[in-house]
């Protein structure tokens, strides 16, 4: 009798594999990143322990060149890695166990890096220092507080209150107890406690498939080893890692029948940021479906529409704000969060409807009535916010008939929201495609999402700042993301294998040609 495998064999045999080696170039492509953040990332304005190392130069003239340089080849590895490990995952040739080594070995070296595309990091810490020193960060902005903190901020934040939740305040306050001013200190505990995000989309995701008649497999794959997702969220700090996991698990736990746990756990995603209160009155759909399907088992009538509805949605409400009263009370601090989510306002980019519908507005018109960019703006984001309310509500009603139209309701209400909205970022869009990869997809709908998440990796710069207004950039972005795209379902869309055959047989053919002569 053959002595059995050890434990390790399982894994020795995947790193073997073709998938094994794209998650070995993913992890080379992590790696790569955090060094190259040293220098291009979203630095301090001052940074003694790079002096102290002798690395400063990594952030000026040449070196600035080179580290940047050293990200985007890394951010195109992990690209290049996460399309090859899909075909594989489209083949059936990964489960979801080793998905999960595999987005734990990418993550791991990003946990080192400097935050990443975005310097709202420094923004969390400046928001919950506020909290620490008595300050209340939904009546006064990071500038109220002067400090090493505030000299990290991005200037238009700096005077803009809070517009996340008591929890997300909690744990700023926390940290900067702990330690201080330390911004390196501060920022790593703080990407820290947004792991358990990623750990609750890992649990949750492939329950979620399985409820929704997905591939447990394709969804991790989609929604979380996407490099949009651990890039931005972990590499770039976001609280949205930390929200998102909480409002997937709270789905399922509700599609699991547990009601009440799942609307406290998105309650508690609300508590982080307000856009997980997206799912609960969906949430409210499902539950009376359940409780319709347990009144009928027991051989008797549903009650009627309205009196379920008012105590599903009674009791989910009293659950919510339950919760969310005792992170408010914790944390000291009322609802003046509601009023600060107007601040994103004073992000202007391409990624939201309002704004397109501006730039065109004024670039069509300006020749004959010069017309400028903000009063435009104003009337596109009042307008859009008209037509994602009532679309909201039209989404709501239309989405409750099953378990399965209420998560979709979900998934539409978050594009509406994303799309409408009066600004966007790209790591905004991993909410929707945490929902949306629950669902069975073609292979060309994936190709589709791939193309998209890879052209939203790669529209900002490492620094934070937009690469939206470069036309190069632009095009380079969008050439990448159609070849991601065209990779998932062709090992060589550009046919450079074929070109490469056609050079090495053409001194063959020559031979046999002079040969036959």
């Amino acid at each position: 009798m053959s002595a059995p495998l050890p434990v390790s064999a399982p894994r020795g045999r995947f790193l073997r594999s073709d998938a094994g080696h794209a998650a070995i170039l993913g992890v080379v492509g992590a790696v790569m990143i955090t060094f190259g953040s040293f220098g291009s990332g979203a630095v301090r304005r001052r940074d003694p322990l790079l002096e102290s190392m002798y690395l400063s130069w990594l952030r000026f003239g040449h070196g600035l060149i080179l580290s940047g340089l050293i990200v985007w080849i890394g951010v195109l590895l992990m690209i290049a890695a996460w399309v090859r490990i899909g075909r594989n995952v489209r083949a059936g040739l990964v489960d979801v166990r080793e998905l999960r080594w595999v987005i734990a070995a990418q993550t791991a070296p990003l946990l080192l890096a400097v935050p990443l595309f975005s310097r709202d990091a420094y923004s969390y810490l400046a928001q919950g220092a506020l909290l620490r020193d008595g300050y209340d960060p939904y009546a006064v902005g990071p500038v109220a507080n002067p400090g090493v903190l505030l000299d990290n901020v991005s200037n238009v934040w700096t005077t803009t209150t809070a517009p996340y939740g008591p929890v997300s305040l909690l744990l700023g306050q926390g940290i900067t107890t702990v330690t201080g001013d330390n911004v390196i200190a501060g920022t790593m505990l703080l990407r820290l406690t947004m792991l358990p995000g990623l750990a609750l989309m890992m649990w949750a995701l492939p329950k979620l498939a399985r409820h929704l008649g997905g591939d447990p497999a394709t969804a991790l794959w989609l929604a979380v080893l996407n490099p949009l997702v651990l890039i931005h969220l972990v590499g770039g700090v976001h609280n949205e890692l930390l929200m998102v996991g909480l409002m997937v698990a709270g789905i399922v736990l509700a599609l699991e029948r547990r009601h009440v746990a799942g609307i406290a756990v998105i309650a508690l995603g609300v508590a982080v940021k307000a856009m997980a209160g997206i799912a609960l009155p969906f949430v409210v759909w499902i539950w009376m479906i359940h409780e319709r399907e347990k009144a009928r088992a027991k051989g008797r009538e549903p009650a009627s529409p309205v009196m379920l509805f008012a105590r599903t949605a009674g009791a989910g409400f009293g659950v919510f704000a339950a919760v969310f009263a005792v992170c408010s009370l914790i944390a000291g601090v009322g609802l003046g969060w509601l009023t600060a989510l107007q601040g994103s306002a004073k992000i202007i980019n391409w990624l939201s409807v309002p704004t397109i519908l501006a730039h065109i507005v004024t670039v069509s018109t300006s020749w004959a009535t010069g017309l400028r960019l903000g009063p435009v703006l104003e009337v596109t984001r009042a307008i859009s916010a008209l037509v994602m309310v009532v679309a909201l509500v039209a989404i709501w009603w239309h989405f409750r008939r099953t378990e399965k139209q209420a998560v979709l309701g979900i998934l539409v209400a978050l594009v509406v929201i994303v799309l409408l909205s009066p600004a966007a970022l790209p790591w905004y869009y991993s909410w929707p495609l945490a929902v949306a990869a629950g669902f069975a997809m073609s292979t060309t709908t994936l190709a589709w999402l791939v193309g998209m998440s890879t052209w939203l990796m790669l529209v900002f710069q490492p620094d934070g700042s937009i690469g939206l207004y470069s036309l190069p950039h632009v095009l380079l972005a969008t050439f990448a993301a159609v070849v991601a795209g065209r990779s998932l379902v062709a090992v060589d869309p550009l046919r450079l294998r074929s070109v490469r055959t056609a050079k090495a047989n053409a001194p063959v053919a020559a031979v046999v040609t002079a040969t036959s002569d």
